[in-house]
């Protein structure tokens, strides 16, 4: 089993350089760093609003960090206080020195910095991949979570073609000259490709190699097992699977959770719309 690093010195300082720039240039307001020790290596995680409530805590979705966060960031802030990741094992700045083998493990991580934030009652908001930790760490420690928001999460569908073939497309479209990404991106339906200094951090990111697992598709046992406010989010136009399917799935295993299919929204469902999305976040989580 491998850890996720870079490649060499070259590719971490030219990432480290890029990341300093997009967090000063896209969080410019108060925030509080903190590097937290777990047994999958060192965690960064930035706090900022209100001191007292149960927390917000922001997980990005694969290939992301806390950055991808910055348009809700003031918003969610002003209600609660908001704790933004960066995932072990995805490029930022945590360190993984551990593998990661399977979402029991990431749900042990992710656990692990809740404990050490002292959290006991977390709003988690989860993003595609970060949204399959959210579930795994609702199943395999409940207890921790006051609710749940998942934005078109991972663990309802194989990585099929039509997804790699929109992840393809979308690096292509954000390759092209500025002036010509918003076509490509109706196009392509990858909204992400608009946020320039996003994706000048994700071309930083080349020399990282990810060794995270391939989430699997949750089982109905493990669906059963959620017993806590929950709302999915899921995109109509998703390309990581047929959001229909997964709302009549949820449906019949998990009667209590809230699920929306949003109309003309994709897999970016955050930067689609992001104000339709920080809005059911503060609803989920009481305001």
């Amino acid at each position: 089993m491998r850890i996720s690093r870079f490649k060499n010195t070259q590719a971490s300082e030219r990432f480290r350089t890029a990341y300093e720039r997009a967090l000063a240039d896209l969080w410019p307001g108060p925030r509080t760093a903190l590097d937290l020790p777990t047994t999958f290596g060192t965690t960064r995680v930035y706090r900022t609003g209100p001191q007292d409530g149960e927390p917000i805590v922001l997980l990005p979705g694969s290939g992301g960090n806390a950055l991808m966060w910055h348009r809700y960031i003031d918003v969610l802030a002003e209600h609660r206080p908001v704790i933004a990741v960066d995932t072990i094992g995805e490029p930022g700045a945590s360190v993984q020195t551990a593998p990661i083998g399977d979402g029991r493990d990431g749900a042990a991580w992710l656990d692990e910095v809740l404990a050490a934030l002292e959290v006991t009652a977390a709003h988690l908001v989860g993003c595609s991949y970060g949204g399959w930790l959210a579930l795994n760490h609702q199943i395999h420690h409940p207890g921790r979570n006051a609710s749940l928001t998942l934005l078109d999460p991972a663990g309802f569908a194989g990585l099929g073609p039509r997804f790699y073939a929109w992840l393809i497309a979308g690096g292509l479209a954000a390759a092209a000259p500025r002036p010509l990404r918003p076509g490509l991106a109706r196009l392509v339906g990858n909204s992400t490709i608009l946020e320039t200094e996003l994706m000048s951090l994700m071309r930083a990111s080349m020399g990282f190699r990810r060794a995270l697992p391939v989430p699997p598709v949750l089982s109905d046992d493990e669906l059963h097992r959620l017993h806590v406010p929950a709302l999915f989010l899921l995109g109509a136009r998703s390309a990581l699977h047929d959001s229909r399917q997964v709302a009549d799935r949820l449906g019949r295993l998990v009667p209590s959770a809230r699920v929306e299919v949003v109309p003309g929204a994709g897999h970016a469902l955050p930067t689609d719309l992001p104000d339709l999305v920080a809005d059911r976040i503060l609803r989920t989580a009481g305001r």
